[in-house]
């Protein structure tokens, strides 16, 4: 029996509509963007590049038609720029807002800027959103909402107190959208993202997710550093499923589903230990010295939490999430284009 999700992109081959990604350079937003392009949609895309890529953008019209590239009309905006939210916004049936500066770490150093981006910048597209009676406002929410709380796994109703800057902006983006669906009966849907990983997450600069900074080190035969002890553990999930959750959350017909927070998870621990491992098994078959190579440790992370897993049940009931892949299947994929990109 086909999954709500094979289903939804099977409607969409015949459906046409019209969606906002924010953050469409990113490495979450340039998957959106392809993934609706090969469903014959039509996507208009905000960015201003200060974390995304023109060339992901490019490899992305590279992957799908000449008339579905067609179907793309970028904006060189910003969000903390109310006219470009408002632009962005006109005439669109879905918004899917990924746009946010990411890293616990940079928040730490620059709690000014995350707070403009991810707050500020919230807001306004958050205001042009419901200005532009958009169906459904669909945002990147985030695991770090989780703060100090200890249970495992992660269950959506349940937080502690945030443990950086970052994760302080992501709780005030969940109660600036419960507010907007209490006050201006706006629908929206915040997915808490935990460790998503793939194609086209950047590798490079001081922030850079641990994923594709080993496939990197490996690849390249540097240096790779593990943050502890090795034994921090979290829920890697790939792409493809966040893509799904995005796509699910926007179209679910069920009224009761929406104005709700999900976990986007595969739903499995990870050890940073066996996630090198994995990494290192996969990048031998282009670089065998990458055999010989060990992780070098060093002291644990500040604003870190040790252990991360999620309860992806309520997402699977509400909205017909179903993960199609694994850490190991996910893993499998993302070497494919970490070594025929990275090993020139």
């Amino acid at each position: 029996m086909p999954t709500q999700y094979k289903k939804l992109q099977q409607q969409f081959l015949n459906e046409k509509h019209t969606w906002l990604i924010t953050g469409v350079a990113g490495f979450i937003g340039s998957n959106l963007l392809e993934t609706l392009l090969k469903l014959n949609q039509t996507v208009i895309g905000l960015d201003n590049f200060s974390t995304g890529h023109q060339h992901n953008l490019d490899e992305v019209e590279s992957l799908v038609s000449k008339d579905q590239w067609k179907n793309f009309t970028f904006i060189n905006g910003d969000i903390r720029n109310l006219k470009d939210c408002h632009k962005a916004c006109k005439n669109v049936d879905y918004v899917l807002h990924q746009a946010a500066l990411g890293s616990v770490p940079r928040s730490i150093e620059n709690p000014i800027l995350t707070n403009e981006n991810n707050i500020t910048g919230f807001l306004n597209i958050l205001i042009a959103a419901r200005d532009a009676k958009v169906k459904r406002f669909v945002y990147a929410a985030s695991s770090s909402t989780y703060g100090d709380h200890q249970d495992l796994p992660k269950i959506e109703e349940r937080i502690g107190k945030p443990l950086s800057p970052y994760a302080v902006t992501k709780v005030v983006n969940e109660l600036y959208a419960d507010v907007f669906a209490k006050t201006y009966l706006f629908k929206t849907i915040g997915l808490r993202y935990f460790n998503i990983f793939g194609q086209r997450q950047d590798p490079n600069g001081a922030y850079a997710a641990v994923i594709p900074k080993w496939f990197a080190g490996l690849i390249q035969n540097e240096p790779v550093f593990i943050n502890g002890d090795g034994e921090t553990s979290r829920d890697f999930c790939f792409i493809d499923n966040c893509v799904q959750a995005n796509l699910l959350s926007a179209t679910v017909e069920d009224e009761v589903a929406t104005n709700q927070i999900y976990n986007v998870a595969f739903g499995e621990r990870t050890t940073l230990n066996e996630l090198y491992q994995l990494i290192q098994d996969r990048v031998l078959a282009a670089n065998a010295s990458a055999k010989e190579a060990k992780p070098q440790y060093r002291d644990f992370r500040a604003g870190d939490v040790r252990h991360s897993l999620a309860d992806i049940s309520k997402a699977k009931n509400r909205i017909g999430y179903e993960p199609e892949f694994s850490v190991r299947s996910g893993m499998d994929k993302a070497a494919k284009w970490y070594l025929e990109n990275l090993n020139q």
